[in-house]
């Protein structure tokens, strides 16, 4: 097995109107010290932000010389994906890993998510919120059921038995990564990267526990029902083929259902006499 060269870590962030929190999670990426000196470089794209988000980051980088920051500003507000998209096309790691730039994921536990890769087992690494012994902030119950729907619909069509399709902590090869034709300008980009990375010929995906530290919507959380909705037209799309045969494996065992329970209830009206 040929163990992979990794100099460098390419880490990207979406910002949109987090201008108080930005410079905490820069400071937990400063900190991490990554396994075999492996160098961090840090891809910043304010998404047309409103608030004093560009002012912190600009502030941040004059006070941190030496640390690798990137900076990118869209000049209007695209969404996460389209954020993700420029900041994918501009690194230059072997490997490249997303974070968002609020304080829900812990850049502590990038050891964790490149573990199989600097083992030569893996090409993409899922941080999973739903495994593992890690801790996990209790918040909506309707949002982790919403979760698991999502990661359910994408696992009958990509194949793969994740369990959070829908986590930020995504672990690319980066050349892999940047060869896919990404189009989604929103949250879409969680099962349209996951569709897509799958469809690539012996990917070798795995999945770690990590730990999460959710927001409530007081607190700035972002995503809301109508992402929810676009998620699920989003596996269809992106998973045309595999869609069709899966709505007529499950309309065949509908079928098949509806036709056990009219026999169960004649063979009973027969049974008792009714």
């Amino acid at each position: 097995m040929q163990l992979p060269t990794i100099n460098t870590l390419s880490i990207v962030i979406p910002a949109y109107n987090e201008g108080a929190t930005i410079h905490l999670i820069l400071n937990k990426v400063k900190a991490v010290h990554l396994a075999q000196g492996i160098q961090k470089e840090i891809l910043i794209i304010n998404d047309c932000s409103t608030d004093n988000t560009e002012a912190a980051i600009q502030q941040y980088i004059k006070e941190n010389p030496t640390l690798d920051i990137q900076y990118f500003k869209h000049q209007k507000n695209k969404g996460k994906g389209a954020a993700l998209h420029t900041g994918i096309s501009k690194a230059t790691g072997e490997y490249l890993v997303i974070q968002d730039a609020d304080l829900e994921y812990d850049p502590e536990e990038y050891n964790i998510l490149l573990k199989p890769i600097l083992n030569g087992n893996a090409d993409v690494v899922y941080g999973s919120r739903f495994m593992g012994g890690n801790p996990h902030r209790i918040l909506f119950f309707w949002h982790s059921i919403g979760n698991k729907l999502l990661t359910f619909l994408s696992n009958m069509n990509t194949n793969l038995n994740l369990t959070d399709m829908e986590t930020c902590y995504k672990m690319f090869d980066t050349k892999m990564v940047q060869s896919l034709d990404l189009k989604e300008k929103r949250f879409g980009f969680e099962p349209e990267v996951t569709a897509k990375m799958a469809r690539i010929p012996d990917i070798r995906v795995y999945e770690v526990g990590i730990s999460y530290y959710g927001r409530t919507f007081a607190e700035g959380k972002k995503i809301n029902w109508k992402d929810g909705v676009r998620a699920i037209y989003c596996i269809a799309k992106f998973n045309p083929v595999r869609t069709i045969k899966n709505v007529f494996f499950v309309g065949i065992l509908f079928l098949l259902f509806m036709m056990l329970i009219a026999g169960s209830l004649a063979f009973f009206k027969l049974v008792l006499g009714l």
